[in-house]
């Protein structure tokens, strides 16, 4: 066994050297939703998934047009956003997709180098390089759009010694749960429209550097009833991994088409978080009532979320099983089958 997983790891290896190198990451620095109440979703992710109270903006601070509470747990770092004034985009993009995730900033050594160098190879700005500061140092972000109304966040922070960003202070609480193990986050996965998946897979090739290091198509993961296809996209260093669904066709709708449809467009599906311990983290978030999806018999994927998070032990591997994602296909759909939209 730990022969072959040697050998799958050297086989990774050769593909990510096929990655460009202009645009290093150096891991993922945020995730930030905008949400409806973010203080109460940052009571929720507390107490259900352990995140601890990190840092915090809004008027207090100087910040006259939203709020945000920041979260984290280990290396992961979750940004809750709410508007402060109907006449907003974020209020407009609650309005339209529900909570969800708006920005994934990614981590850099030089946020201008990684803004020039993907605007030139096609990409959409949503924000040229803006330098801000306090009294901790300065930060630098610079970002654009991927599929849908998503963004890329490029954060060079090399120069700044405060708790998060400039604008933020920090959040103290005396109500802090203990954590339940999430350390990082694995991937995470975008849907996409009817005959976009290559499309997006180009473009993180060309734009970003990534490489396609992993594919399934409607063959590998289908069930009776519905079908999907895939393709992971990887960087260089295999830090950031997304994943691109999108349908196919089949008897009936697929989750991604109910997704597409409910969410009004393209986005991100779920995100996975890591853990050393998959039986304790899921037994500590079962106690803390979290649904988990119903597994297959004799399938190994019982540990997913059915909302925004998947949570995965790796134990030497690096890729994506096909009877995995396949199992998690069939536990969505069963859940797809009762909300009466397959």
């Amino acid at each position: 066994m730990n022969k072959e997983i040697k050998n799958i790891e050297y086989g990774l290896e050769k593909i990510f050297e096929g990655a460009q190198d202009f645009l290093p990451l150096l891991g993922t620095d945020y995730v930030e939703f905008y949400v409806g109440n973010a203080k109460q979703a940052a009571h929720f992710y507390k107490t259900a998934f352990g995140f601890q109270s990190h840092a915090y903006a809004g008027l207090e601070t100087g910040m006259k047009d939203r709020v945000s509470y920041v979260l984290k747990q280990d290396k992961i770092r979750l940004v809750l956003t709410t508007a402060l004034k109907s006449e907003s985009p974020i209020g407009e993009h609650v309005k339209k997709h529900g909570d969800g995730v708006k920005i994934i900033a990614l981590w850099v050594e030089d946020a201008r180098s990684a803004y020039e160098e993907t605007m030139k190879r096609g990409a959409k700005s949503y924000q040229e390089p803006l330098v801000t500061n306090d009294a901790n140092g300065e930060v630098v972000s610079a970002g654009i759009y991927t599929y849908g109304e998503t963004v890329h966040l490029f954060i060079e922070r090399k120069n700044y010694r405060g708790e998060f960003l400039p604008g933020f202070v920090k959040w103290d609480s005396d109500y802090n749960p203990s954590p339940v193990g999430l350390k990082f986050i694995d991937h995470m996965v975008g849907n996409v429209g009817w005959g976009e998946m290559n499309t997006w897979v180009k473009w993180y090739e060309e734009v970003m550097g990534f490489v396609n290091f992993l594919s399934f198509d409607d063959k590998q993961i289908h069930t009776e009833y519905s079908a999907l296809m895939s393709k992971v996209m990887s960087n260089g260093n295999g830090r950031i991994k997304f994943p691109i669904n999108e349908p196919a066709k089949a008897k009936k709708r697929s989750q991604i088409e109910e997704y597409l449809d409910f969410y009004e467009g393209s986005g991100v599906q779920h995100i996975a978080v890591a853990t050393d311990d998959i039986i304790k983290t899921v037994s500590l978030l079962r106690a803390r009532g979290i649904d988990f999806l119903s597994a297959p018999p004799q399938a190994y994927y019982d540990e997913i979320p059915a909302r925004f998070f998947e949570i995965i032990q790796r134990m030497g591997a690096r890729g994506f099983g096909a009877g995995n994602f396949k199992a998690l296909f069939e536990s969505i759909e069963r859940e797809q089958e009762k909300r009466g939209t397959l």
